[in-house]
């Protein structure tokens, strides 16, 4: 085992470890043990380096400061060949270029940031970061925010811009129909918000009146984040990102919208509803229309919507096809067993979608099947729909 010890008769530190018996510090500062097989042999570590440090300032005799003194050149040497030896940097590829953003929050040490930091693959030793950090007084001096990094940095270069905060302004992307669980996995992913936080503050986020939930519902913010790019402030949180997108839903949603939904009878919770149901059945723009007219249409003469798409929110990921036994789940989503619409939106949809709802299509149809290309064949009759079943899949 080794470590540092005390000399019982000088109270001078030692080191045991590797293949050597205690030595006392003095003969490894003055050559009695090289410093190649003090390295080699693990006979001392980087932390016991920073303890002698540390023992040094509580001892009052000047030739120990002095011995400190040494002790402290001898461990900036030592991180200096560290961090600029090939094994530690790693080799270059084609993907070192890759960006890797990291988020720096308040009270994170620089134990916290080197482990981040080499789980990501930014740097190879989270200890050679730690210690440039101690070295060079700088573990308290993180600045937190968003960093944009890559693979194969050195620990001098990441503590460089963490210290100055060169924090980067984000840019990340929401497609149209994802949910707020898909949203804030992508957000997690791509290092903005952490994902619990996000579920957790979308359960109950709903700035404006017309997004107070169902009591069924599982998030208030569903349906009313608006896919579209956004820019990200290195310090923002969860609650920050829900609000930019809920603010760009409200400012899509124009007079002339909420007026074309009241003339439908519509509340704007019940057309998000329906229009994220659109979104999720429709993969290209013609089928938009028509869906929402077969979707209205069944609402309107009391037939179940049997959307498989509220399925689909139940399970735990997609599923090309649903099964009978799916669907029998118990769920006030389930559009099988339960008629109307379900509790609340199961996506954020996109403004074609929305304008779908408004503005349907005029057809008679009631039926409606999907080939393995995700064109819509519909149908009048549930006999024509068996039928077009049959061919189709």
């Amino acid at each position: 085992m080794k470590g540092v010890f005390c000399d019982a008769q000088q109270d001078v530190p030692t080191f045991a470890g590797g293949g050597h018996e205690a030595a006392p510090l003095w003969k490894i500062l003055f050559g009695r043990i090289s410093c190649c097989e003090i390295l080699n042999d693990g006979v001392i570590t980087i932390k016991e380096m920073l303890f002698l440090i540390e023992w040094k300032k509580d001892r009052q005799i000047s030739k120990w400061a002095v011995l400190g003194g040494l002790l402290f050149f001898i461990a900036v040497i030592f991180t200096y060949s560290c961090m600029h030896s090939p094994q530690v940097r790693g080799v270059q590829t084609s993907s070192a270029q890759e960006k890797i953003y990291l988020r720096v929050k308040p009270g994170m040490t620089a134990d916290d940031i080197g482990t981040l930091l080499q789980q990501h693959g930014v740097i190879s030793s989270k200890y050679n970061f730690w210690l440039t950090a101690k070295l060079n007084g700088a573990d308290s001096k993180f600045k937190t925010g968003n960093y944009a990094l890559h693979r194969n940095m050195e620990a001098r270069e990441v503590l460089r811009m963490l210290v100055d905060g060169a924090t980067s302004s984000l840019r990340f992307t929401i497609p149209e129909g994802y949910n707020v669980r898909e949203i804030a996995k992508r957000l997690s992913d791509e290092g903005l918000v952490d994902q619990k936080e996000f579920l957790r503050a979308a359960k109950t986020f709903a700035p404006y009146s017309y997004m107070k939930k169902s009591a069924q519902a599982d998030y208030a913010a569903e349906g009313f984040l608006f896919p579209d790019t956004y820019e990200i402030t290195n310090d923002a949180s969860a609650e920050d990102v829900l609000k930019m997108m809920t603010e760009a839903f409200d400012s899509k949603l124009t007079p002339e919208l909420r007026e074309r939904a009241a003339e439908r009878d519509l509340s704007i919770y019940e057309l998000i509803t329906l229009a994220s149901l659109v979104e999720k059945e429709a993969r290209f723009d013609e089928d938009r229309p028509i869906i929402a007219q077969v979707f209205l249409k069944r609402l309107r003469v009391g037939m179940p919507l049997q959307s498989d798409t509220t399925l689909q929110y139940l399970l735990d990921g997609p599923k090309e096809d649903v099964s009978i036994e799916d669907t029998k789940m118990e769920s006030p989503y389930n559009t099988y067993q339960h008629q109307g619409l379900p509790p609340g939106p199961i996506a954020n949809p996109g403004m074609a979608a929305i304008r779908a709802v408004l503005y349907p299509a005029d057809t008679g149809y009631l039926y409606f099947v999907a080939d393995r290309q995700g064109h819509n064949h519909y149908s009048m009759s549930y006999e024509e729909h068996l039928a077009e079943v049959e061919r189709v899949r």
